[in-house]
């Protein structure tokens, strides 16, 4: 016995749960890319951070002995329980009260590719 009113649907069709699902999969995978990202930018920032700190350590070293070396010199030192290779090499500049010397900083395995490089100014005595 019916009144002849339309029943009235309640809930979703199985299209509808689809599309919702699908949508909520595309961010979901965005997400997780975005983090993936962001995990591996913090692990290079951590390395370059770490071969900062070495290069102004071997810096302060030059500046404080005011030995620039004549030629390239290179060598390792560990930090934060990595190995680090790093090559001084000295720039000629056009006065003779100042030296330049460039480091340059990688880690042990990558020698290749350095992660910092920096100059500084040394006076001779």
């Amino acid at each position: 016995m019916s009144c002849g009113r339309p029943i009235e649907q309640q809930g979703m069709t199985l299209l509808e749960v689809l599309v919702a699902v699908a949508i909520f999969a595309i961010a979901a995978l965005s997400v997780m890319k975005a983090t993936g990202q962001h995990t591996r930018s913090l692990g290079r920032l951590e390395q370059k951070t770490l071969a900062a700190m070495v290069a102004d350590n071997q810096l302060a070293e030059v500046v404080l002995g005011a030995k620039v070396p004549e030629k390239a010199t290179q060598g390792t030192t560990e930090m934060a329980g990595q190995q680090w290779q790093w090559q001084l090499t000295p720039v000629a500049t056009d006065t003779g009260q100042l030296r330049a010397v460039d480091l340059s900083v990688s880690v042990l395995e990558q020698v290749d590719s350095p992660l910092v490089t920096v100059r500084t100014y040394v006076a001779t005595r």
